[in-house]
């Protein structure tokens, strides 16, 4: 009898978990039926994809009883990412022109297929389970850690899907100038990463070995998308997006200890402004928040001087500037000068023979880094320091990197309406800055700015108290960015990436005693909401402005 009645348990766990994992399955699926089209094709790909998140959902189930209220702001925070999905799906295929819903629709011939492998994948999840168990593969070193970590990869597998449709959106080759969106070079990029036309045509010679580092990825996934260079490109983008969501509470949980409250702070960062736009635009800045934030991870967790200087290479191989962030991470949190001393060397090492290597593997690609003559090319980037220039990258930083306004609707020399957040004096014209002029954005802004002068003052409490050392990392990579775009930038909101994660994380830091307090967790909970509903806009603004130029 006891048996059997736990037969019948496992088979309604199995069944529940089977049915919370239907519209995972059916969005992965929708999506690859575009490279897959047959219905032989749907239905192995659900049966696997099923009988996975099958798996994943059924050992959610199996964990130890969460508390009931935690559950319940857990509930509540997929509710509004849930809501967050529907409304922009919803709106999305209001423009038909940039968004075609049918990419992430099973078409109604392969829908028997799906049905069927939803069910298969039923029993298919039970046997797969009882072999693992029974060979106990279950206790292997990675599933532990999958297991450990599930509700960071749920979180960011969420975000994934959303970013997937944005960058879907905003990045496809319509687009076909720079600087419609933050003066992003998103369709350099694309050009760059998707197609054989590798050259940068601006000349630039900052991105030392960025090919070698992100075409490889896109050539990777493409194999997986049939070839399709593309699609494989805006599933890269998503997907570090959504890795950086997963870093963030990566982070927190192992320095707080408290997976809700990780797991609030990484939806507050990846429904910020700038995660919502850098994991949407094919451009640089996510893979650079992306080297960063596994370089704090490699330092958190005390890991050798090998993983460190991989990292330091992606990070200045990307774009140079950004090498100081490691430089600066590197210091503060190991103050070690002789292992800081090493590090730099063996960096410095490194840099031109994979510069030199780069070139060679895509040839007249761009100038070396070490030749001087080609920065003047930046100077039209460059602007003399002000007070009011000051003033404006402070609100960007700290405001609109999270909080989106109402952005600057510019009407210029490219064949699209610009959508911008800050735009630098140029030819004469006043410096302007985006403003909230919405009751929402405004409430929003200022809840965020309390919820700011709350870490603020914590921090300054606690100053003594607590282990420093990431802290004040943060508030010197803030200090160099605002140095380096203090001069540099047509709108600094396009390097909202480089500081939007160190702002969060010290915030992060800063609330950790208000961690497992109630009233806090319920209202970073609501605050969320209230983002996601206000950042919805400018998704809506880039919708309207650019539908009018794509026909």
């Amino acid at each position: 009898m006891t048996r059997l009645a736990n037969v019948r348990f496992i088979n309604t766990r199995f069944l529940t978990a089977s049915l919370l994992g239907i519209p995972f399955t059916y969005f992965i699926v929708a999506f690859l039926t575009n490279f897959y089209p047959t219905n032989y094709e749907t239905f192995l790909l659900t049966l696997l994809t099923h009988s996975c998140i099958g798996l994943i959902v059924q050992r959610l189930l199996e964990r130890k009883k969460t508390p009931l209220s935690d559950f319940g702001i857990i509930a509540a925070l997929f509710g509004i990412l849930s809501a967050f999905a529907g409304t922009l799906f919803k709106t999305a295929g209001n423009f038909p022109s940039l968004f075609n819903a049918g990419t992430y629709q099973i078409e109604a011939s392969s829908l028997g297929g799906f049905i069927a492998a939803v069910i298969l994948s039923l029993p298919l999840s039970m046997w797969g389970l009882s072999f693992a168990k029974s060979k106990k593969l279950d206790q292997s070193s990675f599933l532990k850690w999958v297991d450990e970590n599930l509700g960071g990869l749920i979180l960011a597998v969420f975000f994934f899907s959303l970013y997937l449709i944005l960058v879907s959106i905003f990045s496809q080759p319509a687009f076909d100038v720079d600087d419609i969106f933050f003066d992003a070079d998103s369709n350099l990029w694309r050009w760059r990463f998707a197609t054989e036309n590798y050259r940068d045509y601006y000349w630039r010679s900052v991105h030392p070995f960025v090919l070698i580092i992100i075409r490889p990825l896109v050539a990777l996934t493409a194999f997986l998308l049939k070839g399709d260079k593309l699609n494989a490109t805006f599933v890269l983008v998503a997907l570090t997006g959504a890795l950086c969501v997963f870093l963030v509470w990566y982070f927190v949980k192992n320095v707080i200890g408290n997976s809700l409250y990780a797991m609030l702070m990484a939806a507050l960062f990846g429904a910020s402004t700038a995660q919502l736009v850098f994991s949407s635009l094919i451009e640089t800045y996510i893979f650079l928040a992306a080297a960063a934030l596994i370089f704090l991870v490699l330092l958190l967790k005390d890991k050798p001087l090998p993983a460190l200087v991989i990292a330091g290479l992606a990070a200045f191989g990307i774009t140079i500037s950004n090498f100081g962030q490691t430089v600066i991470a590197h210091l503060l949190v190991k103050r070690n000068i002789k292992a800081w001393v090493k590090y730099g060397l063996i960096v410095a090492a490194l840099v031109v023979p994979l510069t030199l290597l780069s070139n060679w593997v895509y040839p007249n690609s761009q100038p070396y880094f070490f030749d001087l003559s080609t920065y003047g090319s930046e100077g039209h980037n460059s602007f003399p320091p002000t007070l009011q220039r000051g003033a404006y990258l402070a609100r960007v930083m700290f405001l609109h990197s999270f909080v989106a306004p109402t952005p600057l609707i510019l009407e210029e020399e490219i064949p699209f309406l610009k959508v911008w957040m800050f735009r630098a004096s140029i030819k004469k014209e006043p410096m302007r800055i985006s403003q909230y002029e919405t009751s929402l954005g405004t409430t929003t802004a200022f809840i965020w700015l309390g919820f700011i002068t709350l870490g603020g003052i914590l921090f300054l409490k606690n100053f003594t108290k607590q282990d420093n050392r990431f802290p004040l990392t943060f508030i010197l990579l803030l200090l160099f960015y605002f140095a380096l775009h203090l001069r540099y930038g047509k709108d600094v909101f396009l390097y909202a990436a480089n500081w939007t994660y160190a702002i969060l994380l010290f915030l992060a830091l800063a609330w950790r005693e208000l961690a497992d307090k109630r009233w806090f967790q319920v209202s970073l909970l609501v605050f969320i909401g209230l983002l996601l509903a206000n950042n919805l806009q400018l998704i809506i603004t880039m919708l309207s402005a650019s539908a009018l130029h794509i026909k």
